[in-house]
């Protein structure tokens, strides 16, 4: 089965490829062509056959999660300053930086569009407590996708949280240079899958056998290019997150 051929038999889905090539997983969705993080840019990858999407979601002044990438709205929107220091209401009237007629999406929204085919990667970006971390789970769970959605955060106090506010949903570990033992930081964590830098993957590429061994998958972050889409692939990791989700599918379809 290719990375663009939905099997619903899988869904629930898993980042495990099983002996497949790895997951296409669209970075902030298809976000070479569209603006990142926002619903046009998932529909996008969604359209191009890819099953996973990649979001960022922190939440507002009055406790909503979004998706925005950045502490602070500039870069991405006509607003300024924390995303966290702004009500959604004023959140809301704020269209996506050189894209009329663009919006900064609530999680909900997002959360709504999945469908049996199409699943999640959702950073939790940034400290988040207790109940926002519950404001998140209660989303997910009210969309009915608890299955179709992977949580991850590089917030190891986040990852901790979220392990015991529920202890059976599974969730990454995001990290930019590898543990001297990433087998033994996810059994610490309860992670069931470890998302490394890609580069930072193939210095180790020799991790991956000993993750997998141990019951854990692994996602790289973030790949745009065929050698690295090569190398990647032939490390055997479970899922390559990309800017390009179409030219990597395309990429894997012709080898």
């Amino acid at each position: 089965m290719d990375a663009t051929s939905p099997d619903p038999v899988r869904l629930p889905v898993t980042l495990r490829h099983h002996g497949g090539p790895p997951w296409v997983i669209a970075h902030r969705g298809a976000s070479a062509r569209r603006p990142e993080n926002t619903l046009s840019a998932f529909l996008a990858a969604w359209h191009a056959g890819v099953v996973w999407v990649e979001a960022d979601t922190q939440p507002t002044a009055d406790g909503v999660p979004v998706l925005l990438h950045d502490r602070d709205l500039d870069r991405t929107t006509t607003g300024r300053g924390p995303v966290r220091a702004a009500r959604r209401g004023d959140v809301a009237r704020l269209t996506v930086r050189g894209w009329p007629g663009e919006w900064v999406p609530r999680l909900a929204e997002l959360l709504a569009m999945l469908t049996p085919t199409r699943a999640l990667l959702l950073e939790l970006k940034g400290y988040h407590t207790s109940a926002q971390v519950r404001t998140v789970l209660g989303e997910i769970d009210e969309a009915g996708v608890t299955d179709r959605v992977l949580l991850q955060s590089f917030e190891v106090e986040v990852l901790r949280e979220l392990h015991r506010a529920d202890p059976d949903r599974p969730f990454g570990l995001l990290v930019t240079e590898l543990d001297a033992d990433p087998v033994a930081r996810c059994r610490d964590l309860g992670a069931g899958y470890y998302h490394p830098s890609a580069g930072a993957l193939l210095r180790r590429p020799d991790v991956v056998p000993a993750l997998h061994a141990a019951g854990i998958g692994v996602a790289c972050w973030t790949a745009d290019d065929p050698g690295q889409w090569a190398a990647l692939t032939g490390a055997g990791v479970d899922g390559i997150i990309t800017n390009r989700p179409t030219e990597l599918a395309t990429w894997q379809r012709r080898r």
